[in-house]
């Protein structure tokens, strides 16, 4: 009952959403994000946030209290903007891309034809970024967490497949259906500053030893796919600018795992520059630093 109940609020939010004006969906979403009273998560957020604002003992609290409150409202909105997405109009969503920097990088590795992967942190919409590809005749593959109940799994699953992301659940098959995507050619997007499954790589991440998940660097080096690292973000306005990194190197040196481990340490380099672009939109609440 609790789980069905679950899907139907998820189901009801997302209708309600949809119908909306977008201004007035991402209202509300920042302002309910913003009023949150979750401490363990504001702690998260506000260390993670001082690291990427530069070195944590000399970033002022006030400033980091300051980039939480702006990181939360970005949160929310980026709830309410992927909730809105599939009642979009096709031409809102191109009309609403103002830059997309690198846009080369990405079409030179999709017309080299051995697949691309994009490394993504979470920054900004991910989503809208997803759509934007599937526009441009690169629809991307990305995994995400299995969630309980899996109906509402299935719920989110459709939602983005509407917009043109195909969604494949973080088990023991999505690594042989990403190849099997960038061996036609296709494109991978995986969400990688966060280690979900614990099993990481060891990389120098803002100036900490964290670990980073193997995929991005695996499937590049194991398929000779393009790699580059990626964020959508939000703004300015109701607009959405992207931003993609010139390819990775991604050769075959030595050992697979020292090649997946260097190349991992380049993607943390990458994933660094674009939060810093805008800290106040990476949305990570959970631990990834050391805290005191």
């Amino acid at each position: 009952m609790a789980g069905r109940a679950r899907v139907a609020v998820f189901r009801s939010l997302g209708a309600l959403i949809e119908r909306v004006p977008d201004s007035v969906a991402v209202s509300i979403g920042r302002r309910v994000a913003s009023s949150l009273r979750l401490p363990a998560a504001r702690r998260n957020l506000a260390a993670n946030l001082a690291h990427a604002l530069g070195e944590p003992a000399d970033v002022p609290e006030a400033l980091v209290e300051r980039f939480v409150g702006r990181a939360l409202a970005s949160y929310g909105q980026y709830w309410a903007e992927g909730a809105k997405l599939p009642a979009l109009p096709a031409t809102t969503i191109s009309d609403r891309f103002q830059i997309v920097e690198g846009r080369g990088y990405l079409d030179a590795a999709h017309d080299a034809g051995a697949g691309v992967v994009v490394a993504l942190p979470h920054v900004g919409s991910w989503e809208w970024g997803g759509a934007f590809l599937a526009q441009i005749g690169m629809p991307m593959t990305a995994v995400a967490e299995a969630l309980e109940p899996p109906a509402l799994f299935d719920w989110f699953k459709a939602k983005r497949e509407s917009i043109g992301i195909t969604i494949e659940p973080l088990d023991a098959h999505a690594g042989t259906v990403l190849l099997d995507t960038l061996r036609r050619g296709g494109v991978v997007g995986l969400l990688c500053d966060r280690d979900l499954v614990g099993n990481g790589i060891p990389v120098d991440f803002f100036g900490e030893r964290v670990t980073l998940p193997a995929g991005p660097a695996t499937l590049a080096l194991r398929t000779g796919a393009t790699l580059v690292a990626a964020a959508c973000y939000a703004g300015p306005g109701r607009d959405h600018y992207a931003v993609v990194t010139p390819p990775i190197p991604a050769e075959r040196l030595g050992r697979l795992r020292d090649d997946v481990a260097r190349v991992t340490q380049a993607i943390a380099v990458e994933l660094e520059g674009l939060i810093r672009r805008a800290p106040e939109q990476w949305h990570v609440l959970q631990p990834r630093f050391d805290q005191p």
